[in-house]
């Protein structure tokens, strides 16, 4: 038997999907944040040495991984959040091997 998932509804599915954009929005925020201060550190530790591609370069790594960071582990807590992760049939939990 195929279980649905409550991510099948629309109004689970709108309210699991809306707190998703907005904890990414806040993530936005604060990758911005961190790209300031690690932009603000590498000017006061370096000086007239920062370039405009240190910038560009930094910018780049530490606001993209903030964001890529925020929207795996939001897509992990919008999975568990909304009983997705309950609703899957587990082929493997009879398996005298895999569950002494």
């Amino acid at each position: 038997m195929v279980m649905r998932s409550p991510l099948d509804d629309n109004d689970t599915a709108r309210t699991a999907w809306a707190r998703y954009r907005r904890l990414m929005w806040g993530m936005a925020i604060v990758s911005l944040v961190a790209v300031a201060v690690a932009l603000l550190y590498l000017r006061w530790s370096m000086g007239d040495a920062l370039t405009i591609h240190m910038i560009i370069a930094t910018a780049a790594g530490v606001g993209l991984s903030v964001l890529l960071g925020a929207a795996l582990m939001g897509l992990v807590f919008l999975s568990s959040g909304s009983g997705h992760d309950e609703a899957i049939d587990d082929p493997l939990k009879d398996d005298p091997d895999l569950n002494p």
